[in-house]
């Protein structure tokens, strides 16, 4: 009985000494900072967004969120980054267009986005807005169709890099309009403004947030949303696909993480984001920067992100556009 007595006690302690070793997921998570990654430049309108959810987020679970800009390579550096991070909920990444699109368009990534993410929340959907140089002698979007028709190859538009959907915005465009235009692509829009404003480079399909924020200050004029019927934000700004019928490109903003992120911190981190969603708040700024807020469980983000993954794959083999 006393041997019996002994081995229970023994396996007791073993028992212990697993669950003490074992990684409880959710139990005190987050308990240090979380780092959020996003693939652009700070100022633009990924940035913009991830900052003020990022707040809350900090506000709210107790511990920093901080954004970390890894920019290049049309966010693909950010995405690498935080694939190759441990998946523990410590790391998480900003998606957008650009992870969808860069399955198709770049030829060598080293990683496969839909097998090595986890999906977590969804953000906002929101559209993108045609702004050109004020010194371009254009106010609609026909006029413009007609000035690069006159102007092959003379044309420049800035880009927050390859494989975004404000590259392949205008990459759609040309190709549905036969306009001549040279792409010019930057580590981030924000970077990019200085010489739209300049005419250095004349246009931009830029995602909302900051080409709503530059036109309102006057420094770009707004010719047109991509988004096939007009933006609630910007009633006044008419839908490209008025002047060239089937035109189309609406974004999406959203939060994934390493593959294998357990399942307790995905749940935590979905709850905690559709919370913030609800908070009157974040909803207003997020609505003032051109955006409708999303709410979504993760598998609802995760269809969505395979849904856009094929959408961008149809445009890009439209376009006609690679990357290697």
């Amino acid at each position: 009985m006393l041997r019996i007595l002994r081995c229970a006690g023994f396996g007791l302690v073993l028992l212990s000494g697993l669950l003490a070793a074992t990684p409880r997921a959710s139990a005190a998570y987050p308990d240090r900072p979380v780092h959020w990654l996003i693939g652009f430049a700070a100022g633009g309108p990924v940035d913009i967004v991830a900052r003020i959810m990022a707040q809350w987020l900090s506000d709210h679970l107790g511990q920093q969120f901080i954004v970390e800009n890894r920019t290049g390579s049309g966010g693909n550096i950010a995405a690498a980054a935080a694939i190759n991070s441990p998946a523990d909920g410590y790391t998480l990444l900003f998606v957008a267009p650009n992870n969808a699109i860069s399955t198709s368009l770049y030829k060598k990534l080293p990683f496969d986005f839909l097998r090595d993410t986890t999906p977590v929340a969804s953000i906002m959907q929101l559209t993108n807005m045609l702004v050109v140089s004020n010194a371009m002698p254009v106010k609609t979007v026909q006029e413009f169709i007609d000035y690069c028709k006159a102007n092959p190859g003379k044309i420049s538009f800035a880009s927050s890099g390859n494989g975004t959907s404000v590259h392949m915005s205008a990459e759609l465009f040309k190709a549905m309009t036969k306009c001549d235009m040279v792409h010019v692509p930057y580590r981030g829009s924000a970077i990019a403004f200085p010489d739209i404003i300049s005419n250095k480079v004349q246009l931009i399909f830029d995602n909302l947030p900051s080409a709503l924020e530059q036109s309102r200050g006057g420094n770009v004029r707004a010719l047109g949303v991509t988004s096939p019927q007009r933006w609630p934000a910007v009633p006044d700004v008419p839908a490209i696909a008025e002047t060239v019928p089937g035109f189309e490109s609406v974004g999406f903003y959203g939060i994934s993480a390493p593959k294998g992120t357990p399942p307790e911190i995905v749940e935590l981190l979905n709850k905690a984001v559709n919370d913030a969603l609800k908070d009157p708040k974040v909803a207003a700024r997020l609505t003032e920067n051109g955006g409708i807020p999303r709410p979504m469980t993760p598998a609802e983000f995760g269809k969505l992100v395979t849904e856009e993954t094929e959408k961008w794959k149809k445009v890009v083999e439209f376009a006609g556009v690679s990357v290697d």
